[in-house]
């Protein structure tokens, strides 16, 4: 029986508490915060959404970053036996919309209590205010942890759990990189992602609160394209965000701190330009006497209708008779490719995970431990590891740390 200890009592953290308890190992988890799995409670507005029910080939296809290194995780743990852990531990489940797992409950602290019981069931010490300053070493092996209170804890092996940066009030403060550095680990460049985007536009600010479904966006670099995908997206006070702009930071972050993109919404994707202006056309000739302002009630949603006028340079009085073909299509062009500048993302607070961490050429993926330090093993977000929305990221946690968990000897 080895002595494990764990820093973070987080979604990683308390899963891989579990794995190796169920080993037969004396495990202990050291939290910083007064309370385990603060980040957790938070996740997908309270909700928790745990996992995707989509097969393991999907789920690699969803990780952005290193996903070869996820493989072994993947296969090992799948997001069935995630989704088995729950409901056999009491918490039943349920699937909506794009595969996406969230207790039948709708509250994340249900995933918590579920993982808090079975630490206790397995008997693991859960010791929450204390923070850990130091992982030590000696002569490339794992000895212990020295806590910020002075005191050392001696162990057989160490998982470090802490989370990334992202919603630092949660305590996620990049402990976990110091550690990773200090024990002569590489850390890669730290993005937020999954994160809201500030737009250039003005008009954007008019939209704030308006959501739009079924849309399809593409980010490009002048004229190359980084990014189409087909969603949801919301307007916020100071640019956009929502599931698909979220999901396209974890693509384009990087290039964007670099600079200006341009993100392009399609309004009417299941349209092409001639059915969309045969539609407008229809429209227009049972409209022919109103004015232009008046007339796109059944094309989009009342809010976003001055916007759309005002864009489009049709003059709002201008009667539809009066209207040309080339406005009529010039309106089409607009409704088809409505562009925003994209100029910043959003900080920490609002980044829903950190892309970037240590450096995966320098952890096992078939165990999570490290290739430098005998008997430390890193699992969650604080491994360069990232995916995009829809309870991927937490999968990467779960099976990461079920891995390191049950890994060790």
């Amino acid at each position: 029986m080895s002595k494990v200890l764990i820093i973070g009592a987080g979604a990683a953290g308390m899963y891989a508490a579990v794995a190796a308890a169920r080993q037969g190992h004396q495990v202990h988890v050291y939290e910083k915060n007064d309370k385990a799995g603060r980040k957790l409670f938070i996740t997908g507005k309270g909700r928790c959404n745990l996992t995707n029910d989509c097969d393991t080939e999907e789920l690699l296809q969803a990780v952005k970053s290193n996903r070869k290194f996820l493989y072994s995780s993947f296969y090992t743990h799948t997001n069935q036996d995630v989704i088995r852990f729950f409901e056999e531990n009491g918490m039943p489940v349920k699937t909506e919309r794009g595969g996406r797992v969230f207790p039948a409950s709708d509250h994340s602290s249900d995933v918590i209590r579920t993982l808090e019981r079975q630490m206790s069931r397995w008997k693991v010490r859960l010791h929450l205010g204390a923070a850990a300053r130091e992982v030590l070493t000696e002569d490339g092996r794992l000895t212990g942890l020295l806590l910020e209170d002075g005191r050392r804890e001696t162990g057989d092996a160490c998982i470090i759990a802490t989370g990334g940066f992202s919603y630092p009030l949660t305590g996620s403060t990049g402990d976990g990189y110091r550690f990773a550095r200090e024990t002569g680990h590489s850390v890669t460049d730290l993005f937020p992602s999954l994160v809201p985007v500030e737009a250039e536009e003005k008009w954007v600010r008019d939209l704030m609160g308006l959501s739009l479904r079924n849309i399809e966006l593409t980010v490009k670099d002048g004229k190359r394209e980084l990014y189409r995908d087909f969603g949801e997206m919301l307007f916020t006070h100071f640019g956009l965000s929502g599931p698909v702009v979220l999901s396209a930071t974890s693509e384009v972050g990087p290039r964007l701190k670099k600079g200006p993109l341009s993100f392009h919404i399609d309004l009417k994707p299941a349209l092409s330009h001639e059915q969309l202006d045969q539609r407008i056309l229809r429209d227009f000739e049972e409209q022919k006497n109103r004015q232009f302002k008046n007339s796109l009630g059944r094309l989009l949603p009342s809010r976003m209708i001055p916007v759309a006028v005002e864009l489009s340079g049709i003059p709002p009085e201008k009667k539809i008779h009066d209207i040309s073909r080339e406005e009529r299509r010039q309106l089409v062009r607009l409704l088809k490719d409505l562009t925003v500048t994209a100029v910043a993302l959003r900080g920490w607070s609002e980044a829903i995970i950190t892309k970037g961490g240590v450096s995966v050429r320098e952890v096992d993926p078939a165990t999570m431990e490290s290739k430098r330090v005998k008997g430390l093993y890193f699992a969650g977000e604080v491994l360069d590891l990232d995916a995009v929305t829809g309870g991927f990221n937490l999968q990467i946690a779960w099976s990461t740390a079920f891995l390191a968990g049950s890994s060790i000897p």
